[in-house]
C-alpha cells in the first residue's frame, strides 16, 4: 500500500539532505589535492567544492614543503563559499586545532612536546609546536643566558610546556627545563664515577675573582683561587685561561647540593714540608714583598711559603708609620727568620733586623762628651728633640739648655728647623734613649777654675749688691757670697759695707762643676787665719790675748 508523504514531510527530508550533504563551517574537514599552481594548492573538500591554501601553509619550520597531488590533507572550513565560488580553507587554522588537543594532552601528561623556535619577539622567542605558536621566554632558552640564538632557530628540538589557555590562545614553552633534566642526569652519573681525593683531567669553563668552573665531563667543579697554588694568587687569570685543560684533585663532593670542590696544589709537593730546615732562625733571606697591610707586610721567601714583617719589626727609627711608608709591593727585601710555626704555617719575619741598631752605632762613634750638631725636630714642654746620625734623634732636657736663665726662659730663644750644637751626655741603647746637653758647650767656668780647690784663697771682684748678700766674679766666673759669710763678727755681715768694685780676700768653701758654682766666705777665711795664727804665735791659754797673737801676725806680714 503506498504511503503518501506530505509537504511539511518533504520539506524535512530536504532539509536533511542539505545538512548532510554541507560541512559545518568552523570546523575540519579531510581534503584532496587536485592541483598545484601558482603557489597554491587546489583542494577538493567534497561535497561538489574546492578551497586553495598557500603552499607555506604545508611548511613546517625548518622543514621543505612536502606536498604533492593525491595527497590526502585536512583543512579548516572558515565558509563554504567566497566572492569566486569557492570554500574558504585554511590548512594553518587545521593544523592548529589539531595542535592544541595534542599539546593539551601532553601538558596534562607532563609530556614533552617537538617544536621549532621561528621568530624573535619582545622578551624571548616564538616556537612552532606543530601548528600552535608558543612564547619562549629569554630566560627559558638556555641554563646561561644565550648571546646569540641564531644557531637554535628552525631546529626541531623538545620543549616542556609551562603554562596553556586556550581561551586565549596562550602557550608558554621551556627548552631549559629540558636541558636541566639531561644535565641533572649526566651530572648524577659523573658524579657517581667521582670519589673524594681522585685525580682527574678538566677544562677550565669560565674564571671569577673568587676561582675558576672546571668541566669535568658534564658537570662543574669549583676551583677556589687558594687551592690553585701554593703561593699567593691575587686572581685565577694569572695562572689559568678559559678552555685550557688542568689536572685537579676532588676535594670534596656534596651528594645532596651535587657540589663539587676541587684543587690543583694537592697535586704539588708542599713547600711547607722543608721550611724549618731551608730557611732557619736568625737566617737571612731575600723575598719579595707581596702584600701590605695595616699592621705590616707579607714577603714571599719561596712560591708558597710566605712570611709576615709585622710593623714593629720594620724599622729601628720609623714608628706609628704605615708599612706601606717603609716597603712597596713587589719590592726585593732581606729579611731575616725570626720565628717559624709549622703548625700554622706562620713564619715571623724582620726587616729592621738586617740592618745595625743605629742607637749602638752612635753610641760607638759618638762617646759621652762629643759634639754633635742636628736639626731640632720637635720643640715639648721638657725639652728640644735634635736629629742626630743614623735617623735618630737625642733629647736636650730644659735644665741642660743654658747656665744663666731657667729652661723654661731658654726654651723660647729655640725654632723649629734651628741647627744646634750640643754635648753627648748620655746614650742608653736599651731604651732608645740619647741626653744631650747645649749649655755643657760652655766650658768657661771649668777654664776659669783650674787649678782651685776648696781651702784656696782668692780675690774676687763685687759685682753687685743684694739684701741677702753681695755678687762677686772670679775669672769671668760669677759666684754669690751670702751675708752669713761676709763677716766673722755678726754684727760686720751688713751687705751695704760694701761697694761694687771692692776686692775682696775670700776663701773657696766648694767649688760645684756641675752647677758652674764656686762657694766663697769671708768668715771662713778669717776663722782661718785666725786658727793659723794661734798656732803659729801661741795659745791664749799661755796667757797672750787673742789681740796680742793677731797683732803679732799682722806685724809679721806687714
Amino acid at each position: 500500500m503506498a504511503q503518501n508523504i506530505t509537504m511539511e514531510d518533504f520539506e524535512a527530508l530536504l532539509a536533511e539532505s542539505f545538512e548532510i550533504d554541507t560541512p559545518q563551517e568552523g570546523s575540519v574537514v579531510k581534503g584532496k589535492v587536485i592541483a598545484i599552481e601558482a603557489g597554491q594548492a587546489i583542494i577538493d573538500v567534497g561535497y561538489k567544492m574546492e578551497g586553495r591554501v598557500e603552499l607555506k601553509e604545508f611548511t613546517n619550520p625548518g622543514e621543505a614543503p612536502s606536498i604533492a597531488v593525491g595527497d590526502e590533507v585536512e583543512v579548516f572550513l572558515d565558509r563554504v563559499e567566497n566572492a569566486r565560488g569557492e570554500a574558504v580553507i585554511s590548512r594553518d587554522k587545521a593544523r592548529r586545532e589539531e595542535a592544541w588537543d595534542r599539546l593539551e594532552k601532553a601538558y596534562a601528561a607532563e609530556e614533552r612536546v617537538d617544536g621549532a623556535i621561528f621568530g624573535r619577539v619582545k622578551g624571548g622567542f616564538t616556537v612552532d609546536l606543530g601548528g600552535a605558536v608558543a612564547f619562549l621566554p629569554g630566560s627559558q632558552v638556555d641554563v646561561r643566558p644565550v648571546r646569540d640564538a641564531g644557531p637554535l632557530m628552525g631546529l626541531k628540538q623538545p620543549f616542556q610546556i609551562l603554562k596553556m589557555d586556550r581561551r586565549r590562545g596562550n602557550i608558554v614553552v621551556s627548552r631549559r627545563a629540558i636541558l636541566e633534566e639531561s644535565r641533572a642526569e649526566q651530572r648524577a652519573e659523573v658524579i657517581g664515577n667521582l670519589t673524594e681525593g681522585q685525580a682527574v683531567e678538566g677544562v677550565v669553563k669560565n674564571i671569577t675573582e673568587y676561582g675558576a668552573f672546571v668541566d669535568l665531563g658534564g658537570v662543574d667543579g669549583l676551583l677556589h683561587v687558594t687551592d690553585m697554588a701554593w703561593r699567593r694568587v691575587n686572581h685565577p687569570s694569572e695562572i689559568l685561561t678559559i678552555g685550557e685543560s688542568i689536572n685537579v684533585q676532588v676535594i670534596k663532593i656534596n651528594k645532596e647540593t651535587h657540589r663539587i670542590s676541587l684543587g690543583m696544589k694537592q697535586l704539588q709537593d708542599d713547600p711547607w714540608d722543608a721550611v724549618e730546615a731551608k730557611f732557619a732562625l736568625e737566617t737571612v733571606h731575600m723575598g719579595r714583598v707581596t702584600n701590605i697591610t695595616d699592621y705590616g707586610a707579607f714577603v714571599e721567601l719561596e712560591p708558597g711559603v710566605e712570611g709576615l714583617v709585622h710593623v714593629s719589626e720594620m724599622s729601628w727609627t720609623k714608628k706609628n708609620v704605615h708599612p706601606g711608608k717603609i716597603v712597596s709591593t713587589s719590592q726585593e727585601v732581606e729579611v731575616m727568620v725570626l720565628e717559624i710555626d709549622s703548625s700554622k704555617r706562620r713564619v715571623s719575619l724582620g726587616l729592621k733586623q738586617t740592618q745595625r741598631n743605629p742607637w749602638e752605632v752612635f753610641a760607638e762613634s759618638h762617646p759621652e762628651g762629643t759634639q754633635v750638631e742636628g736639626e731640632v725636630k720637635n720643640i715639648t714642654e721638657f725639652g728640644l728633640f735634635v736629629g742626630l746620625p743614623g735617623d735618630i734623634d737625642g733629647m736636650v732636657h730644659l735644665s741642660d739648655l743654658s747656665w744663666e736663665e731657667r729652661g723654661e726662659e731658654a726654651i723660647q730663644n729655640f725654632r723649629k728647623a734651628d741647627v744646634v750644637k750640643a754635648v753627648v751626655t748620655e746614650v742608653d741603647v736599651e731604651k732608645e734613649r740619647i741626653s744631650l746637653s747645649i749649655k755643657a758647650l760652655d766650658d768657661s767656668f771649668s777654664g776659669a777654675v783650674e787649678g782651685v780647690k776648696r781651702g784656696s784663697i782668692v780675690t774676687v771682684t763685687v759685682t753687685a749688691i743684694e739684701e741677702g748678700g753681695v755678687e762677686v766674679e772670679y775669672e769671668g766666673a760669677k759666684s754669690f757670697i751670702r751675708r752669713s759669710d761676709l763677716a766673722r763678727d755678726r754684727a760686720d755681715q751688713r751687705p751695704e759695707r760694701f761697694n761694687v768694685g771692692d776686692k775682696l780676700d775670700v776663701r773657696v768653701t766648694n767649688v760645684d762643676q756641675k752647677t758652674r758654682r764656686l762657694g766663697l766666705s769671708i768668715k771662713a777665711r778669717e776663722i782661718a787665719e785666725e786658727k793659723e795664727a794661734v798656732e803659729q804665735y801661741g795659745s791664749s791659754a799661755s796667757g797672750a790675748s787673742l789681740g796680742d797673737i793677731l797683732g803679732a801676725a799682722l806685724k809679721t806680714e806687714d
